[in-house]
């Protein structure tokens, strides 16, 4: 047999073992595993002594809603992660479906709305609007909650009656049915703050009818976490809808101790039948949003009640107040990027304090109206201590909970998160080389496998004949993340070659341009 690609040499990730076999790939897929040392191709990759993985899937991913999947098509932080998959849709905002064109101003805090021309209204028809895009990475998406009620409510932030509830249940079914794996939920954002308990209850059932999954972004992730994580392991108990908490952290050292709780608390659940899982990114700092620090109260009434209350006086003596008993380490709130004000960049809440004079609770409520609530931060999100705890959980996976850019192109934000470039290899560098938390085999069982099962793939996540060639080379011990908060543009190491529906993406170590990325329709 004549193969487009033989990699040769390897040690090959067989399940939860490594095993020494060849990989022959006829145009997109798989077609052989054996002894090719005879055989010839058009590309033949010598792979001795390094380590071959099916493709990272990354479950928690923003490129849809920050735009890059269009802007940034290479997606080339991602790829040179060895990510090869990516899930949109996630923490309640999808770019599909729309009910109006002006409902895409739902991701006006990650990208510029003004440059978007949606062309699209059902999940169907922005799946062929992208297919005209050769994108870099394979995409799969959820529904986003948020993203239903914007269609039904506009910009208005309330309960839901009856006839909405069925409206976007509709919606939902229809997008499921059009491909999408499931829907996602946030109720820390402004536009679910009014979703009730059934009213999820009833989305999460529809999902569970189709045998889809269900992501969250919990409510609180702060000192009022375990109330957040019991409402969830309600609904998804009630609704017997298999539900991912995302990007799981406990906000605020002052929290910390809380975590003992926060995972028993989810495995008894587990042990009482609940299907809940949960994914977290391996750094200690989140990348988050400044207005989320703001009270309830006011969060609830939408970015224009956000704005309006921030130029009353009343209300911001009240919103200082707020901000004060959250015992909030303003030393550790660093800004990450803004809409205007370019000089806060890269400094702390309690810097910009001391350099202005005012109180820290000013400064964030200063920034956000010059900045029309656009700006971003990193803040302390999880000792790691507990990311240690977390990675030997059966139940719980890796996720960027990141965003593809390309290296050299213009950034959205100021300082990316480094998890956006990576993660991946981070997760591997901590935790296999640097520690004995978890085997290498059983983390990259983690990135592929287990998250593929987790969305229903039946040809991607294994390294089997027919499979789609999705697959990454490791030099392991050369693996390294070097991006950081700081310097987070900069290229992984020990990620030498990866393959997207058998097109080498990264071939020892460089772009090589081209763009095999797929999407992907639930069945």
């Amino acid at each position: 047999m004549s193969y487009s690609v033989l990699i040769k040499g390897g040690n090959v990730l067989r399940g939860r073992k490594f095993e020494r076999i060849d990989i022959g790939i006829k145009k997109d897929k798989i077609a052989d595993l054996g002894d090719f040392s005879g055989e010839n191709a058009d590309l033949v990759v010598d792979a001795t002594g390094k380590y071959i993985s099916p493709g990272f899937i990354d479950l928690t991913n923003h490129s849809d809603t920050h735009w890059t999947l269009f802007s940034q098509p290479k997606q080339e932080s991602l790829l040179r992660q060895g990510i090869t998959t990516i899930l949109g849709g996630n923490c309640g905002a999808s770019i599909a479906p729309l009910v109006r064109a002006s409902d895409i101003e739902g991701i006006h805090k990650w990208a510029d709305v003004t440059q978007i021309n949606t062309n699209w209204r059902t999940v169907e028809e922005f799946f062929e609007e992208l297919s005209k895009h050769p994108i870099g990475v394979n995409f799969a998406t959820l529904v986003g909650h948020g993203t239903l009620r914007r269609g039904i409510l506009g910009d208005d932030a309330r309960n839901l009656t009856r006839k909405e509830i069925e409206e976007i249940k509709f919606m939902l079914k229809d997008s499921l049915e059009e491909g999408a794996f499931g829907l996602s939920t946030s109720l820390a954002a402004a536009h679910a703050k009014f979703a009730t308990s059934a009213e999820l209850k009833e989305l999460f059932a529809t999902v569970s009818e189709y045998n889809g999954l269900a992501k969250h972004h919990l409510k609180d992730e702060g000192r009022n976490i375990l109330p957040a994580i019991a409402e969830i392991i309600g609904i998804s108990r009630e609704s017997s809808a298999r539900t991912q908490i995302s990007h799981f952290k406990i906000l605020g050292k002052s929290s910390w101790n809380i975590f003992p709780e926060a995972i028993n608390l989810i495995e008894t659940a587990r042990q009482e039948g609940a299907k809940v899982t949960l994914d977290f990114f391996p750094y200690t700092k989140t990348g988050s949003l400044l207005y989320m620090f703001l009270p309830p109260w006011i969060i609830e009434g939408g970015r224009a009640k956000i704005l309006g209350s921030l130029k009353d006086p009343k209300m911001r003596r009240e919103t200082s107040d707020y901000l004060k008993s959250l015992t909030l380490h303003y030393d550790k709130v660093v800004v990450a990027s803004t809409f205007k004000d370019a000089t806060s960049v890269g400094k702390t809440i309690q810097e910009l304090a001391m350099s202005s004079g005012l109180d820290p609770e000013e400064i964030i409520m200063e920034l956000l109206e010059i900045n029309e609530l656009q700006v971003s931060i990193f803040n302390e999100a999880i000792s790691e201590d507990n990311l240690h705890k977390l990675i030997a959980k059966e139940y719980v996976l890796v996720s960027s909970d990141g965003v593809g850019y390309d290296l050299k192109a213009k950034m959205p934000f100021d300082l990316p998160h480094p998890r956006s470039f990576g993660a991946f290899p981070r997760a591997l560098q901590i935790f296999t080389k640097e520690s004995d938390d978890i085997k290498f085999e059983d983390i990259l069982h983690k990135f592929t496998q287990e998250p593929a099962y987790s969305l229903g793939f039946k040809d991607r996540g294994r390294i089997e004949k027919g499979f789609f060639a999705d697959l990454a080379i490791l030099d392991l011990e050369k693996v390294k993340s070097t991006p950081d908060y700081t310097a987070s543009r900069q290229e992984v190491e020990g990620i030498d070659w990866v393959f997207v529906n058998g097109k080498a993406a990264v071939k020892n170590g460089v772009m090589s341009g081209e763009l095999g990325g797929r999407i992907i329709k639930r069945a």
